[in-house]
């Protein structure tokens, strides 16, 4: 027996229970279930109880036999009936049969079409009624006639509650499948009443602001997301409940990412929906294909006039330096010195123009970043105006981070002496370094005048500088694409005192690992030993799958790094082992082997900042 015949075997059984006949149509007036009350009630044939029977035929078989009284015209009559089972009705009747029995007839639609009858012998109740007008001849006609049609209604009112119940059981399948649409939606869907309370959630809210509470409803907006989110959130969500449509953007402090929310009035009742949805993804895109145009445009000209514009200046500088060691009036001397600065100026930008049009690659490396911090401190305070001081303030482990610490130095310093040109005298620049979840947060902060609208927007932008023809419009870019390069994000805003950039970086904790190398080739063998060693790992070495396989129990062995494809077997044998294993292999993606993976698998060649990020991945995934 099949699932679905032992189904439907259950429901029979169960039907069967019920005292009163039962019998259920589809929406084609063919017979879906009935039990046997139905059969015996009407002493149907077994061939008009089956699935599948035509109502039609039913109908005609009561007919004939009288069960509707006499019938002028048997086959108009059963027409008649098929026609108003076509236009289904809630309905209610109680009726005499043939054989002198009374029953009632209840009946309410389904919503998948068809309808439910339930048929109920009441010819006991009937005979009581008789008895009582017959016997009881102190009690008034109308008393009489009152008890028999408040019978009458109860049963009415009990067949109206069932079809009710059965409305509101639609009702709430209905709302059980939007609430399960709603919640697969990748975004956050909600109303809000007047009080910016909110009254419905899809329960999405954490995914698209990460840190906020998943069962929101019954909290306000400000519970919810907090009152600096709140403080942004509010004159839109006022112009909402005032009547008008609203899509904007905002940035979620709290994690970076990139929010638009549409707000639509609630034109039936109060309030207004809201729909959240992150747009990180799509910002960066848009970012992205800005810079690549303006990248490209820096490629065709340092492409077309780098050669020749680097000998002029080679040139230029070979003069003026042989006029600089010449005995020259302090003026001419002077001049001369401008000359060479202005050429190592052009010669930097050149260097500049080569390095943002160039491919970009990250070196990460073990880092203590509270050192870092404090040579980048040492390095930029010469540089500074007269009046300008420097502070710092580390807030970070002493451990070892994964970071590329010179394109970090790099961005610090450009950012450092951004904020000494923006002051243009006395004031104060603040490094600022601290952890926030599984990210490190650098800021540089000064007591400037602050960006501008124009800068908060294209600041990023290669090219664009507010220094009036002073400065080339690469610094932030530069410092935008390194810190996107190893997966963080940049920030400008203005704090209380001035301009603010803040630089989150991932914080990948750097494990000492000792590493079971499994290679069957020598020279690649020893080539990734360095690699590793370099990376501070320890580091012990086999050259096929037995060895490997014999060496998994060492003591204090905490990874496995191995080729998919060895000499003796498959490195894929090895993922059964206690240690988290990272897989390498040259063979091309899409590779069968390379499916079977379990993980992200190093392509070879592979950098050492590939490598070293692969070990904390799989760290941090098996810890």
């Amino acid at each position: 027996m099949t699932p679905e015949e032992l189904r439907a075997d259950l429901t029979r059984s169960g039907l069967n229970l019920i005292g009163q006949a039962l019998s259920i149509f589809d929406a084609d007036l063919r017979l879906a279930v009935s039990n046997r009350q139905y059969q015996a009630m009407f002493a149907l044939p077994d061939e008009l109880v089956q699935p599948g029977t035509s109502f039609e035929e039913t109908i005609r078989q009561l007919v004939h036999r009288g069960e509707y009284g006499p019938q002028d015209d048997p086959e108009a009559a059963v027409a008649s009936r098929v026609e108003q089972a076509r236009t289904f009705q809630p309905h209610y009747f109680e009726r005499q049969r043939a054989n002198g029995r009374w029953i009632a007839v209840e009946g309410a639609p389904l919503s998948q079409g068809g309808w439910i009858t339930v048929y109920t012998d009441i010819t006991e109740i009937k005979r009581q009624e008789s008895l009582l007008r017959a016997r009881s001849e102190e009690l008034s006609e109308q008393v009489l006639d009152h008890a028999e049609r408040l019978a009458a209604a109860n049963r009415e009112l009990a067949a109206t509650n069932a079809a009710l119940q059965e409305a509101q059981h639609v009702l709430m399948r209905t709302e059980a499948r939007t609430r399960q649409v709603t919640e697969m939606v990748p975004a956050h869907i909600a109303h809000l009443d007047t009080d910016y309370r909110y009254t419905f959630s899809n329960r999405q809210q954490p995914m698209v602001f990460p840190g906020s509470i998943g069962d929101v409803i019954g909290s306000t907006v400000e519970e919810a997301l907090g009152a600096q989110a709140f403080a942004t959130l509010r004159p839109w969500i006022d112009r909402a409940l005032a009547g008008e449509s609203q899509v904007f953007e905002m940035t979620h402090k709290p994690s970076g990412r990139r929010i638009r929310i549409a707000l639509t009035p609630d034109r039936i009742g109060k309030g207004a929906y809201v729909l959240s949805t992150d747009v990180s993804a799509e910002v960066q895109a848009r970012e992205a294909l800005s810079h690549a145009s303006k990248r490209s445009l820096a490629a065709q000209l340092t492409s077309g006039m780098a050669h020749d514009f680097g000998n002029l200046l080679t040139i230029i500088l070979g003069l003026q330096g042989r006029l600089a060691a010449m005995p020259l009036p302090a003026e001419a001397a002077d001049d001369v010195q401008a000359t060479l600065a202005a050429a190592r100026r052009g010669a930097a930008l050149l260097e500049r123009l080569a390095k943002i049009s160039g491919p970009r690659e990250m070196s990460l490396q073990p880092v203590e970043l509270p050192p870092l911090l404090r040579e980048v401190v040492a390095l930029a305070r010469p540089s500074l105006g007269d009046g300008v001081t420097l502070g710092l303030s580390v807030e970070l482990p002493e451990t070892s981070l994964l970071l590329d610490p010179g394109a970090l130095q790099d961005s610090l310093l450009n950012l450092i002496l951004n904020a000494n040109a923006a002051m243009a005298g006395p004031g104060h620049i603040a490094l600022t370094a601290s952890t926030s979840g599984e990210w490190i947060e650098i800021t540089v902060a000064d007591t400037g005048p602050g960006f501008s609208d124009e800068a908060l927007i294209r600041a990023t932008e290669p090219f664009f500088s507010t220094k009036k023809n002073q400065g080339s419009g690469l610094g932030l870019s530069m410092v935008y694409d390194q810190t996107k390069l190893v997966g963080g994000t940049m920030r400008l805003d203005n704090g209380p005192d001035g301009a603010r950039v803040t630089l989150r970086l991932p914080r990948r904790p750097v494990t000492r690992q000792m590493v079971l190398l499994v290679e069957d080739d020598d020279m690649i063998r020893t080539d990734i030993r360095s690699q590793l060693t370099g990376l501070g790992h320890a580091v012990i070495e086999a050259a096929s799958l037995s060895e490997a396989q014999a060496m998994t129990d060492l003591p204090g062995l905490t990874m496995i790094l191995s080729d998919i494809q060895l000499g003796d077997g498959l490195g894929l044998d090895l993922v059964a082992d206690r240690l988290p294993v990272v897989l390498m292999t040259s063979m091309p993606p899409g590779d069968p082997l390379r499916n079977d993976a379990p993980g992200p698998v190093l392509t070879k060649p592979f950098t050492t900042s590939s490598l070293a990020t692969a070990l904390a991945e799989a760290s941090k995934d098996s810890a």
